[in-house]
């Protein structure tokens, strides 16, 4: 669920455009007296600036600042400023361009000498116009934090809803394994008595009819079990969906997976053609765990999914590494089951899983199996 837009978050870009030039105009117009005409190049330079502010924050209010050393302006710089503290993410920049501004405003035009008393009274402007100044570069930088935190309240509802959806698969999956294993471990058994039992009776039977009857017993008990059978394998087979039943993932999904991980992520290398169904399975689950926790602890960052296999064919494997976030994680919910159950997985395979930061800020993890270990 989105928060309701807005009203001026609907008011078209170049209208607002439009509407800051038009009042810096009015700003120089009211300031214009009779400033000589390098004076009114440097205004409507300043002025016309306003329209690409988006686009070149920091250079269109470099501009602004010979319009505010000439003339007695605001709205000009006031806006650039503004402009530029909403896009910028360095402080510093901020705070030198601010002071620049307030040293522009403040020096008298044209510059010559002053005397003690109008030094006095250009330092004492200064810092009122510094402080003046710090109105636009806090209200840009408010704006900023809040488009941010909108984002992560986004990306934190998003990764909510995934783990929800995550516990939801595995609550389904153990709910079917258990059933599964109550059938095949109770039910098959008693049919299969069932169908042992028929059998002797049609053979020791002298009656006809009883015969027939022990006969039938028998032939639907071995279809109730290869029912049985069909079933058990259909609730062990993991789906992506709670109302699907479909086969376990293997390496021919693994690009649907990435491409659909939502994160930056490049596919390379390849395995060996005879891999068998688990170790493919085995690495499928690691790549998903592997790309579920970048999304999760490092938001921005691009991942590399790399199959390996060994020169001399004795092992094979995957390798997924992650760059550095570009913005701060927050902690989230989690089952920190995610890795055990990896190594889990690699040990029934004989293989090993590893994973560590790596040493330019990011993450790694190896799946490494051995070739006699994945039949």
């Amino acid at each position: 669920m989105t928060a309701p837009e807005e009203w001026w978050a609907r008011i078209p870009a170049p209208v607002i455009d439009a509407a800051v030039v038009a009042v810096a105009l009015v700003d120089v117009l009211l300031s214009l007296g009779d400033a000589d005409r390098a004076a009114q190049a440097m205004a409507a330079l300043a002025c016309a600036a306003l329209a690409v502010r988006r686009r070149f924050p920091l250079a269109v209010f470099l501009l602004t600042l010979p319009a505010s050393l000439m003339l007695d302006i605001v709205f000009a710089p006031f806006a650039a400023l503004f402009t530029l503290a909403e896009r910028s993410r360095d402080r510093r920049l901020l705070i030198v361009c601010a002071v620049l501004f307030a040293l522009a405003s403040a020096a008298p035009w044209p510059l010559n000498d002053l005397t003690s008393n109008d030094r006095t009274w250009t330092l004492v402007y200064f810092f009122y116009t510094l402080a003046t100044a710090a109105a636009p570069v806090l209200l840009g930088q408010l704006l900023q934090a809040r488009r941010d935190l909108a984002r992560r309240l986004a990306e934190i509802e998003e990764a909510r809803e995934h783990e929800r959806l995550l516990h939801s698969q595995a609550v389904l999956a153990r709910e079917r394994a258990q059933l599964a294993r109550e059938m095949h471990d109770v039910v098959s058994h008693q049919v299969s008595l069932i169908a042992v039992q028929a059998g002797a009776l049609q053979v020791a039977a002298k009656d006809p009819d009883f015969k027939e009857g022990a006969r039938t017993i028998r032939s639907l008990s071995v279809d109730t079990l290869d029912e049985l059978r069909h079933m058990v394998t259909l609730l062990r087979a993991s789906g992506g969906r709670s109302t699907e039943l479909t086969p376990q993932p293997t390496l021919a999904d693994l690009h649907k997976l990435v491409t659909t991980s939502g994160i930056d992520t490049e596919l390379t290398g390849e395995l060996p053609p005879d891999v068998s169904t688990t170790a493919q399975r085995a690495v499928y689950r690691t790549v998903q765990e592997a790309l579920t926790n970048v999304r999760k602890h490092a938001p921005g960052a691009s991942a590399t999914v790399r199959l390996w296999h060994a020169d001399d064919g004795s092992a094979f494997g995957v390798t997924v590494t992650n760059t550095p976030p570009t913005r701060t994680s927050l902690p989230l919910p989690g089952s920190q089951q995610g890795l055990i159950g990896l190594k889990e997985r690699a040990e029934l395979l004989a293989g090993t899983l590893e994973s560590e930061p790596t040493p330019g800020g990011g993450y790694e993890v190896r799946l490494r199996i051995p070739a006699h270990g994945s039949a």
